[in-house]
């Protein structure tokens, strides 16, 4: 026996097969036409791009591979030069400025209350 949940008495009640896997009245229902697009863009499908690939620059890769593979003794994380020199220094002296203002913030915590 099948048995499907009543909105009127709130109570489990027998029922037929077809009713029990589609519970409330709710029946699984296929749209007759295909809802209109929400967000109309100019850019390109997939199906109307074709063969051609149109990028927005150039492709750098290749040149950034060569620099970073080369054998110069250069960490890797310093290859492009003073950009890279200035944003490593920032981040050890924030790292060790943070470090510094942990341990004077734990001393300050670690003192007792003067009354």
């Amino acid at each position: 026996m099948y048995y499907k949940f009543s909105g009127v008495t709130q109570k489990l009640t027998g029922s037929a097969p077809a009713a029990a896997y589609s519970p409330q009245g709710l029946r699984p229902s296929v749209p007759a036409e295909s809802p209109a697009m929400v967000f109309a863009s100019p850019t390109k499908m997939v199906s109307e791009a074709g063969s051609t690939v149109e990028y927005l620059g150039t492709n750098r890769v290749p040149d950034l591979q060569r620099l970073f593979q080369t054998p110069d003794g250069i960490p890797i994380h310093l290859k492009r030069g003073v950009p890279d020199r200035l944003l490593y220094r920032t981040t050890m002296a924030l790292t060790i400025g943070g470090a510094l203002y942990c341990l004077v913030a734990l001393y300050f915590a670690a003192q007792p209350n003067k009354k």
